[in-house]
C-alpha cells in the first residue's frame, strides 16, 4: 500500500512539473510574439511618419533636398571605396622595391611597382622612370606625379562639401517660403487664428531640419574622406622621400 501511494505521489509530482514547463514555454514564447510584434510595428509607423512628414513638407523643396542627399551619398560611398583600394602598406612596397633594385635592377622595380596598385607605386614607377636622367630629374617627377594623383584621390569630393552647404539653404528657403504663405493666408483671411498660421510654419520648419539632417549625414562623411585623404597623402610624402633615399644610395 505504502509502494502504491508513493507511486501515484510520484506520478503526480512529475505531471505538475511537465504542465509548469509548458506553461513557462507558451509564455516565453507569448512574449516573444509581442516584443517582435511590438518592433515590427514601431518599425512600420516610424517609416509611415517620417513619409507622412516628407509630404507634409511639401514636394519641391523636400524632394530638392532629397536628391542632394542621395548624390552626396552616391559620391561618398564612391570615393571611399576607392580611398579604401588605394590604401597600400607602403613599408612593405618599400622594402621590395629596394630588394628589386638591389637583385634586378630598375627594370626588375619598375615591373614591381607596375603590377602593384596605388597611388605609391605609380609614384615609384615615375621616379624610376627617370632613373637614367639622375636623382634630380626622378625626383622631380615624383614630386610632379604626386600632385597628379593628389588630385585623382580629391576627385569629386569638393560636390559633397557643395551638397553640404546647398542642403541646409534649401531648406532655409523653405522656412521663408512657409511663412510667406502664412502671411498670405492671415491677410486673405483678415484675422489672425492659430489654424492659419500652423500649417505654413510647419512647412518652414519640415524643410529646415530635413536640410539639417542631411547636411549632418554628409557631414560625417566628408570627414571621413578627408581623413582619408590625408592618411594617404602623408605615406605618399614618407614613401617618396624613402624612394629618394634608396636611390642616391644605388647610385653610389
Amino acid at each position: 500500500m505504502k509502494k502504491l501511494f508513493f507511486a501515484l505521489t510520484l506520478l503526480g509530482f512529475m505531471a505538475t512539473a511537465n504542465a509548469t514547463i509548458i506553461t513557462t514555454s507558451t509564455v516565453a514564447t507569448t512574449i516573444s510574439q509581442d516584443a517582435d510584434d511590438q518592433a515590427t510595428a514601431e518599425s512600420a509607423t516610424f517609416t509611415q511618419e517620417l513619409k507622412k512628414r516628407f509630404i507634409e513638407g511639401g514636394p519641391s523643396f523636400m524632394g530638392i533636398v532629397l536628391i542632394c542627399l542621395i548624390l552626396g551619398l552616391a559620391i561618398a560611398i564612391e570615393r571611399i571605396i576607392f580611398l579604401n583600394l588605394a590604401t597600400t602598406n607602403t613599408k612593405k612596397l618599400t622594402e621590395d622595391v629596394e630588394e628589386a633594385l638591389s637583385s634586378g635592377g630598375v627594370d626588375a622595380a619598375k615591373e614591381y611597382c607596375r603590377n602593384t596598385k596605388g597611388p605609391v607605386a605609380s609614384i615609384f614607377y615615375q621616379g624610376l622612370d627617370r632613373m637614367d636622367e639622375g636623382v634630380e630629374s626622378a625626383e622631380k617627377a615624383v614630386v610632379a606625379y604626386g600632385g597628379v594623383q593628389m588630385g585623382k584621390l580629391e576627385k569629386n569630393v569638393s560636390w559633397i562639401s557643395l551638397f553640404i552647404a546647398l542642403a541646409p539653404m534649401l531648406g532655409f528657403m523653405g522656412t521663408v517660403i512657409g511663412m510667406i504663405q502664412a502671411f498670405d493666408k492671415i491677410e486673405a483671411a483678415g484675422d489672425m487664428q492659430p489654424s492659419l498660421v500652423a500649417g505654413g510654419i510647419k512647412v518652414a520648419l519640415l524643410t529646415t531640419v530635413f536640410g539639417l539632417v542631411v547636411a549632418i549625414i554628409l557631414q560625417v562623411f566628408y570627414n571621413y574622406i578627408v581623413a582619408k585623404i590625408d592618411s594617404i597623402v602623408n605615406d605618399m610624402e614618407d614613401a617618396s622621400i624613402t624612394l629618394i633615399d634608396i636611390l642616391v644610395a644605388q647610385k653610389k
